[in-house]
């Protein structure tokens, strides 16, 4: 494979996107490919300690989005379930920091700040905006529906999405093909062949599409290396439509 952006490395022709291709739904994630993840997790943990009167350091933030993605991993692996999630990933940060704080007593207000955090990352709006229209869009997300559902609504993107996909309310997660089952039964079981899922996960956007044979889109913005047979990577938004066709 070569360099990410590399239009060998993406499948993306030089001379104008994907003629031999055509998708008519692409399933776009949400937290880290359109909306701003990090800065809605540091300002609702900072809030969060705040808020219940226990002290913040911004290298806490560091310490809790690492027990975070893992215990998301855990959920991903259906090794735990959402309420246990809510509360472990601030156990694991209070027991560490050897904080006395109750995770019951701070989660909720943590969930409550994160539900404000609808910032996009650089051009998802543009994008979108100028795919909207040309083909179905649809979110998929691996999220606590409280948060995500305020989140889309305070969000320049609410009106983008013809479907909203959340894990908590399916009642599953990505990578599972339980999960991308649900969303084709709901969009209509369209071929798999027309339909591109876009994320920045390899263990759950990515992972989840190769196993449902579905055409994958990485967005890898760092341009790491995978041995992942992804179709397509992208290291900017603004690259989708082109490699498109739009």
């Amino acid at each position: 494979m070569g360099h990410p952006g590399d239009w060998r490395a993406t499948g993306r022709n030089p001379k104008g996107g994907l003629s031999a291709l055509k998708y008519t739904w692409l399933l776009f994630d949400a937290d880290d490919t359109l909306l701003d993840f990090p800065k809605a997790e540091a300002d609702a943990l900072r809030w969060a300690l705040e808020q219940s009167g226990l002290p913040f350091r911004p290298e806490f933030f560091d310490l809790y989005a690492r027990y975070n993605q893992q215990v998301w991993g855990e959920f991903e692996r259906g090794e735990v379930t959402s309420q246990e999630l809510r509360i472990k990933r601030f156990r694991l940060f209070f027991d560490e920091l050897g904080i006395p704080a109750d995770p019951q007593a701070v989660s909720p207000l943590y969930l409550r700040n994160l539900a404000l955090g609808a910032d996009l990352l650089p051009g998802a709006l543009d994008v979108i905006e100028k795919l909207k229209g040309r083909c179905h869009l649809a979110l998929i997300t691996n999220g606590l529906a409280d948060v995500q559902r305020p989140r889309l609504a305070r969000s320049p993107l609410r009106d983008s999405f013809e479907k909203i996909f959340i894990s908590e309310e399916l009642g599953v997660a990505k990578p599972s093909p339980a999960y991308f089952e649900i969303v084709f039964r709901e969009i209509g079981q369209p071929p798999k062949s027309s339909v591109l899922i876009i994320g920045d996960s390899l263990t759950s956007d990515i992972k989840g599409g190769l196993d449902y044979g579905i055409d994958t889109c990485w967005y890898n913005p760092k341009r790491k290396a995978t041995d992942l047979p992804v179709t397509y990577q992208v290291s900017h938004l603004q690259e989708l439509p082109p490699l498109l066709g739009c």
